[in-house]
């Protein structure tokens, strides 16, 4: 009965919020709240919410993994991330706490632990939203992962100071942790590529990473991260997030519906939400004014604090130990954070060119960590897109003597093919600013081999608009594709899996006739 209620409540309202151009994950929120105020005429099992709090547990700790998969400890080490995360929690602690002193009338140390908790931006939101829109590994995307690991670091430790309990002694293991590299290599390598491979990912994000973190006093969802992390440049860690989408994405409706049932509003706590909704704004200001500071171009600060600007789940886990009372109003505030941050997200890069002309007059006049080229030299043939695809084409096209250039968005893969031998340049096409100074006058043909249709449709419409009159040549994922894509301005565009299909026809033809000789 408990899933059938679930799996229909979510079903439904996530369909019906999807028709009005919200994301699903919003209807699952209604979803909680409807089989919450339901509960009166809808016999629930009484272990329903500890089931629901099991699996919206789990569906966390497989997020964090996933993502700990495609994250380089490098990119956390770095000014932006742990100075951007560090002083925007510093600075929100300060105004909150005395704001929420005198606003409520609480006590200091009870004022102080509720600033904390909506000190912090959701992990879970910013991570679906970047993954579903393939920006994980894009520069921004990798600021907010990493502010948001401070972040949550910083929530262990409060549940450290605050809960009760302190980590024990065995947790000192957890420096040992790389020493455990080469035995999950050994084991992600016997495991092949079918159900063994998600049972692998399954026993280190949630046996090892998981229970193991949380019997020696750690977090469990620091340990499922950390494991991810440890596997991110295994040969099969790609392969590995995505044999786990399906289940982590099931596990993750528990989580929306979680935050929904954990009680009704009353109008109280629909007070409190509605003026921390009004906050929102000052808060990713906050982010903007600061990742500005540490040097960021105007269109990362923006989409990095248009995703930050959220209260936070991790808020909710702290509230849970050491604010109770306050549990209901908070998850009303996460809840409405979400519903207001989710289709800004979705619209965000529409926004900055819409917004761009007056955000660009805070970027700073000096070389900015995020710098883009705008110059190609004398390239004749431009490669969108550095991925196995565009690899692959770089590599065949290398040997023909044309002068190549390959873009990409993600400044770690970059770096791999500059130090590979391949000329390969850091640049995000879905930035309006990195076409404004791109001379294309010496380019003959370019070939999109991005993940993202959006990129690819933003690319092939740029190219068009410059002037550029040479053949764009694209690869597709999907049929439905095809016919956006030349729309946009393509010449020509492949299905990829139909591409690999005649290539081993033509392959499988080659050697017949060279045995029939």
């Amino acid at each position: 009965m408990f899933e059938v209620i679930c799996i229909t409540f979510a079903f439904l309202i996530g369909l019906a919020v999807r028709q009005v151009g919200l994301p699903p994950l919003v209807g699952f929120l209604a979803a909680g709240f409807a089989i919450n105020a339901s509960a009166g005429f809808i016999n629930l099992p009484a272990e329903t919410g500890a089931i629901l709090d099991h699996v919206a547990h789990l569906g966390v700790l497989m997020l964090l993994f996933t993502v700990g998969l495609k994250l380089k400890l490098k990119q956390i080490v770095q000014p932006v991330v742990i100075g951007g995360g560090l002083l925007h929690f510093i600075v929100t602690v300060a105004i909150f706490t005395p704001a929420v002193h005198v606003a409520l009338a609480l006590d200091w140390n009870t004022a102080l632990l509720l600033a904390i908790t909506l000190a912090f931006s959701s992990t879970v939101l910013a991570a679906k939203i970047l993954e579903s829109k393939r920006e994980l590994a894009a520069f921004h995307g990798r600021v907010i992962i990493g502010i948001l690991i401070v972040q949550d670091l910083i929530a262990l430790a409060v549940l450290s100071v605050w809960g009760g309990h302190t980590p024990t002694v065995w947790a000192l293991l957890v420096f040992a942790l790389p020493l455990l590299r080469p035995l999950a290599y050994r084991l992600l390598d016997f495991s092949g590529h079918d159900e063994l491979l998600v049972l692998a990912g399954l026993l280190l994000a949630l046996v090892i990473g998981g229970m193991g973190f949380e019997l020696v006093g750690l977090s469990p969802e620091l340990g499922a991260l950390l494991m991810g992390v440890l596997l991110a440049n295994h040969p099969k860690a790609q392969e590995l997030a995505d044999s786990l989408w399906s289940v982590k994405e099931l596990f993750l409706v528990g989580f929306f519906l979680q935050i929904g049932m954990s009680g009704l509003p009353d109008l109280q706590a629909l007070t409190f939400a509605l003026a921390l909704a009004l906050v929102l704004p000052l808060k990713g200001l906050l982010f903007f004014s600061l990742l500005i500071l540490f040097r960021l171009r105007a269109r990362n600060a923006f989409l990095s604090s248009l995703s930050l600007s959220t209260y936070s789940e991790f808020g909710l886990i702290v509230a849970a130990v050491v604010l109770p009372e306050w549990l209901v109003p908070l998850a009303i505030t996460v809840a409405l954070s979400f519903a207001i941050a989710a289709p800004l997200n979705r619209l965000a890069h529409p926004l900055f060119e819409r917004l761009e002309d007056r955000l660009l007059r805070f970027q700073l006049k000096q070389v900015h960590p995020d710098e883009q080229p705008t110059e190609l030299g004398d390239t004749s043939i431009l490669i969108l897109g550095m991925g196995r695809t565009g690899t692959a084409a770089y590599d065949y096209l290398i040997p023909r003597g044309r002068p190549l250039t390959g873009l990409e968005a993600d400044p770690f893969k970059a770096q791999k093919h500059v130090e590979e031998g391949r000329n390969v340049k850091y640049a995000d096409v879905e930035d309006s600013n990195f076409w404004h100074g791109l001379d294309i006058s010496g380019l003959d043909a370019v070939i999109l081999t991005l993940n993202n249709l959006e990129a690819k449709l933003i690319a092939a419409r740029q190219l068009r608009l410059l002037g550029f009159a040479g053949p764009i040549i694209s690869h597709a994922l999907y049929a439905d594709h095809v016919d956006q894509i030349i729309a946009a301005g393509a010449d020509r565009t492949y299905l990829t899996m139909y591409e690999a299909g005649v290539g081993l026809a033509e392959h499988t033809w080659e050697s017949l006739n060279q045995g029939a000789t």
